[in-house]
């Protein structure tokens, strides 16, 4: 039988904009180190390290680690886009859950520059291919227009046209993700934002405006993930278990329907879910609190409908009456989100992870939803890869 996962301890540093932080490593070591503290174990007690981070050279995550000890442990670098966080945590508790270790630790960080994301090898074939095809195909490419913004930009974009959204909609995600965001000390934007201080802002793609896109950021996160068993053996108060989770890469819906909704994920997330709420036998009724991934408010829109949260076609009705913040359904983003914590690529999924433990456990303090026996995550990478687990009590 498979081994029940805990998440023994969680730990983040506050994340920062683009120069204003540590060096990558540093902040690596701050996230393992007070992850083990939460725990309450020592580094040697690690059996092995998997390391998140997409703009580092090879090995960083061994260089990072190194600051905490040096064990001889295997070491497995990870770079899977936007998902990368994530994707350290898959990792980690599939061995974890196979028997192949009983304290794993998955870490994240990310020291990136200003401005939008780019590709660093511009000598070679670009790697979304694919992607790019379909965008295309669908709306061209507009050179003034920052890259990822014109992806989700563009479905967004689709679908207003199949629904009739105003953009309206879309900025009410980014005033409640800064709602959010002022009860989270650890979150980069913490001013509250009007509708119209957010639809005033610079125009991007489709309904996005500058206040409806995830800034740069610098940061690290970790979690140490143990079986049940050790646990139990130590002593540990590892009160959430990681109850489902589920990767997902592209389908060929993805590219073959033409469809920027599709090209960016919602069949990953739509799929990933699925998978989630089978093996776990939850609902998405189920759920009390989410952290998505909302690197512009369009994907948050986007992945309500795909994650089971509202129906298709209900994502309007679902944010005007206030479905996705507390007193409603369920509560979306309570730490900020990307939009208003930061996205720290490496470090995103693993900051996910240290949220919904404190929402499972109850230590989320000003950020608390009522009553939550069961929290989801969801990170997207475009290229692509997502990332659903559902945590729950132990």
């Amino acid at each position: 039988m498979a081994n029940k996962v805990r998440v023994a301890g969680v730990g983040m540093i506050p994340f920062t904009k683009p120069g204003q932080s540590e060096d990558w490593d540093v902040m690596g070591e701050k996230a393992i180190r007070l992850a083990l503290q939460d725990a309450g174990i020592g580094y040697d007690k690690i059996q092995q390290a998997y390391a998140g981070y997409v703009y580092g050279d090879s090995t960083a995550g061994q260089s990072a680690l190194y600051r905490v000890g040096v064990t001889g442990i295997p070491v497995v670098n990870v770079n899977n886009n936007c998902s990368t966080g994530s994707t350290a945590l898959y990792l980690a508790r599939q061995i974890v859950e196979a028997g192949g270790a009983d304290c794993v630790l998955a870490f994240g960080f990310e020291q990136m520059v200003p401005g939008a994301l780019g590709s660093v090898f511009n000598d070679r074939k670009h790697v979304m291919e694919k992607h790019a095809a379909v965008q295309f195909a669908a709306q061209g490419f507009d050179k003034t227009a920052p890259g990822a913004a014109q992806m989700f930009g563009g479905g967004g974009r689709e679908y207003q046209e199949k629904y009739g959204t105003p953009d309206d909609v879309f900025a009410l995600i980014s005033v409640k993700a800064r709602q959010h965001a002022a009860n989270n000390p650890l979150a980069i934007f913490r001013d509250p934002l009007t509708v119209d201080e957010v639809l005033a802002s610079k125009k991007l793609y489709g309904p996005i405006t500058r206040y409806q896109a995830c800034p740069p950021t610098c940061g690290a996160a970790a979690a140490v993930l143990v079986s049940e068993a050790f646990a139990k053996k130590h002593g540990l108060n590892a009160a959430v278990e990681i109850k489902a989770q589920a990767m997902t890469t592209d389908f060929a819906s993805s590219f073959e329907e033409q469809s920027m909704i599709k090209m960016i994920g919602y069949d990953m997330a739509k799929e990933g879910a699925r998978q989630v709420y089978e093996a776990a036998g939850v609902g998405p009724d189920e759920v009390q609190v989410v952290e998505l991934h909302d690197c512009f408010t369009p994907n948050e829109l986007l992945t309500y409908e795909a994650l089971g949260l509202c129906a298709e076609g209900g994502a309007e009705a679902f944010i005007r009456d206030e479905q996705n913040t507390y007193g409603g359904r369920v509560v979306t983003n309570p730490s900020g989100g990307l939009l208003s914590k930061g996205h720290p690529l490496g470090a995103t999924g693993l900051a996910q992870c240290y949220e919904l433990t404190h929402q499972v456990r109850g230590t989320a303090d000003r950020r608390q939803v009522e009553g939550v026996t069961h929290a989801l995550q969801h990170n997207l990478g475009l290229g692509g890869a997502c990332v659903v687990t559902l945590y729950g009590r132990a």
